[in-house]
């Protein structure tokens, strides 16, 4: 299975086919347009389910299989946690709920950034398990900008998750320290010298036992099309190892240090 984030800086049915090339069976896309605006070029594989939200149909979130992969919004849905969505996700080898996030609420006084994924993982904390289990977006934080006294920054996030059996797969498979990443998935106006690490993929021990690569798209290509690259996220199909929100399956996943 391969699961891919990038924030499209809008205008997706004009990039569709640079994302594609990288065949993902799921690709989440903030700032991305209504699906009745994404009218694709002739040759571009056309999603086999969709969800979108938003309240701009220039610049909402999206979430698309191109496999067999089925979508289902859950009856957790908190619209006002924007946008974090809960998703009910069947495939022929995995089961899961999927967080897809574009953290941005520019109408909340409490923060529009981390403090919503902050907010969210408390909302949601009942349903976060170290089993099944997957956030990915645009979370728009790092620890380095951390605000020490304020519970919602990043680090607390990440401690939380933690706490749930719940890692970023690109620092355990590049075994990365958060806040000192060696790749950045944002560059700031475009520029190779404002580079940050803003987009990632958290999931539970168990698809964390079955995780293959975690790729980062590279500056020079990417940012012909977006200020963000591409997180791409691929993980093991075997007949042994479908895992299922339903599943009992043990696993010996231990933190990486």
């Amino acid at each position: 299975m391969k699961i891919i984030t990038w924030n499209c800086n809008m205008a997706f049915r004009k990039k569709a086919g640079f994302i594609l090339a990288h065949k993902p069976d799921i690709l989440i896309v903030p700032e991305c347009e209504h699906p009745d605006k994404l009218k694709f070029n002739t040759g571009i594989p056309q999603p086999k389910d969709i969800l979108w939200f938003g309240t701009n149909k220039n610049k909402g979130l999206g979430i698309f299989s191109y496999s067999d992969f089925k979508f289902k919004l859950l009856d957790t849905h908190n619209p006002e946690l924007k946008m974090i969505i809960p998703i009910a996700v069947t495939g022929a080898h995995y089961n899961f709920t999927l967080y897809a996030i574009w953290a941005n609420n520019p109408g909340d006084p409490d923060g529009q950034y981390v403090e919503q994924v902050w907010k969210a993982i408390h909302h949601y904390e009942n349903h976060l398990s170290n089993k099944q289990t997957m956030l990915i977006g645009d979370f728009n934080s790092n620890t380095i900008w951390d605000r020490k006294r304020r519970a919602g920054n990043h680090s607390n996030v990440v401690k939380f998750l933690e706490e749930k059996g719940i890692y970023s797969t690109y620092h355990l498979h590049h075994k990365q320290v958060q806040g000192k990443e060696r790749h950045p998935t944002l560059y700031l106006y475009r520029h190779l010298d404002k580079p940050y690490h803003l987009d990632y993929c958290f999931v539970s021990a168990d698809m964390a036992e079955k995780l293959k690569s975690v790729k980062i798209g590279d500056h020079d290509f990417w940012t012909k099309y977006s200020d963000h690259v591409p997180v791409i996220v691929t993980f093991k199909n075997d007949s042994g190892g479908k895992v299922s929100r339903k599943g009992t399956k043990e696993t010996k996943f231990t933190k990486k240090k």
